[in-house]
């Protein structure tokens, strides 16, 4: 078997993987959000039952709709959205295309998946969906702003530093945690940094309170209220895979650690280890940063949102870039 066999295997295998896990941490999601309310909340399954059913629906195409582009667009979001997760270090394994993508490139992922949202809603010729596309737009230009100053300032400091390995790749974070680098003055960096970018998840994700561009209550799901059968389906898995991979992305920049070494393992057992525990620190993360804070704020107003990443969190990412050059130069 060559390594490109090998790769393209390991490949599907951790697509498949993480598809199915994203729907179970989204029903322990729904299931702890439950229980915060005082509710006794859904099956842990009904992810997979929400989408088996939408698999069997009819697939409507809007009369006014592009259909190309309407049909097209869950595909290119959940694929983006996929294909991130292969340049993602999990534990002691490196990413499956290992030197072939950097941070940047899982921005412009990222950016892609919400973008392909936004075409769907505009393709669809719905007024509710145009509404929520536009929402969709001025959200994405306002976080994009902080979680930018946050990749460049991390990716700064592990230059300056001298962190083996290219400043932009995620494996360097994984290899060299940065609190084991930094200062006193570059440890308040990091908190300011990881709070901005925790920040950012909810509307990264669509989650509430930056669930704006959806908004049930409001615009009857926005730029998704026109999609049923499997593009709904495939809708529905890109939110929890944009889920899981942001997730994934703030753990490994900012919570790298391994057990593995801790109890002596080595071979395949230090590898699964380490695979296990990654995985429940995404868990861990998507507890705190999106089950929480869905349970415990309301939705924001489209200019709230603006303002708070505009002015509130990019002025936070802009002081831990700061304190961060502070601690390089001290």
């Amino acid at each position: 078997m060559t390594l490109l066999h090998f790769k393209l295997i390991a490949g599907v295998a951790l697509l498949f993987f993480a598809s199915l896990l994203s729907l179970v941490f989204e029903g322990v999601d729904r299931i702890i959000h439950a229980r915060m309310q005082l509710r006794l909340g859904p099956p842990l399954f009904q992810p997979f039952f929400d989408i088996l059913k939408l698999l069997g629906k009819e697939n409507i195409v809007p009369r006014r709709a592009i259909p190309w582009a309407f049909n097209g667009a869950p595909w290119v979001s959940a694929t983006a959205a996929l294909m991130i997760l292969l340049y993602i270090p999990m534990g002691s394994l490196p990413p499956i295309l290992a030197g072939s993508g950097d941070l940047i490139l899982i921005l412009y992922l990222l950016g892609l998946s919400a973008v392909a949202m936004a075409v769907g809603g505009f393709a669809s010729g719905s007024t509710y969906a145009n509404v929520g596309a536009q929402r969709e737009m001025t959200l994405m230009m306002s976080y994009e702003l902080p979680l930018a100053v946050v990749i460049v300032s991390l990716a700064w400091f592990a230059y300056r530093t001298g962190m083996p390995g290219e400043p932009f790749s995620l494996e360097t974070f994984v290899g060299m945690p940065l609190w084991s680098v930094v200062g006193w003055t570059g440890v308040f960096g990091l908190l300011c940094l990881l709070v901005a970018l925790m920040a950012v998840v909810p509307a990264e994700v669509g989650k509430v309170p930056m669930d704006i561009a959806e908004a049930k209550t409001e615009i009857l799901e926005g730029l998704i209220c026109e999609y049923s059968g499997r593009n709904l389906a495939m809708f529905k898995i890109a939110f929890s895979l944009r889920t899981l991979v942001m997730c994934a992305v703030v753990v490994s920049l900012f919570f790298p650690w391994t057990i593995g070494r801790h109890f002596g393992l080595q071979g395949s057992l230090l590898f699964l280890a380490d695979f296990i525990f990654f995985w429940v620190k995404v868990f861990l993360m998507q507890i705190i940063g999106v089950t929480t804070v869905r349970t415990a704020f309301g939705r924001y107003k489209i200019w709230q949102a603006s303002q708070f990443y505009w002015f509130h969190i990019a002025g936070l990412s802009l002081a831990g870039m700061v304190l961060l050059s502070l601690d390089v130069v001290l």
